[in-house]
């Protein structure tokens, strides 16, 4: 199946199941494809990621130039068990986006699973994609849970 056909797959899943930000990439790059900029789409791949995280952080961080967070909210954080529990949370993922970009640094191929795997949380668990890196995270977590099981309880 050439890559212009499974694009335009993803663009109707994208628009079945309500996800713009999959029906937009899928256009991008069936764009880039089609008026023949394909020479770009190593850069794509191995920057997008980077400048994906840089605005998704800089969408997170709005809120502190806005001067909407004040010090009292900071100090919150410190002081609640909601407060110390996000800071855990915060913690383990990126922990566990580390772990999943090391696992995709190993095994490549396991993007397709992910996305497939994200494409189906959208449609049927009303999920929302938010990037390739936690997804491989969690499997990177299931794959250790996995193997010690199966390594420690031969069946």
């Amino acid at each position: 199946m050439n890559g212009e056909l499974l694009l335009v797959i993803l663009i109707i899943i994208g628009m079945v199941g309500r996800s713009h930000i999959i029906t937009t990439a899928a256009c991008v790059l069936l764009i880039i494809k089609l008026v023949s900029l394909e020479r770009y789409l190593p850069t794509i791949e191995r920057r997008g990621l980077e400048f994906g995280l840089l605005f998704l952080t800089m969408g997170v961080l709005v809120p502190f130039a806005s001067e909407r967070i004040a010090q009292k909210d900071i100090l919150a954080v410190f002081t609640s068990w909601p407060g110390v529990l996000a800071l855990l949370g915060g913690a383990i993922a990126t922990y566990m986006n580390g772990k999943g970009l090391d696992l995709l640094k190993l095994d490549p191929e396991l993007i397709v699973g992910l996305v497939i795997g994200s494409i189906f949380g959208i449609l049927f668990l009303r999920g929302i994609p938010v990037g390739p890196l936690m997804a491989a995270g969690i499997t990177a977590f299931l794959l250790k849970v996995f193997t010690f099981l199966f390594d420690k309880f031969k069946w």
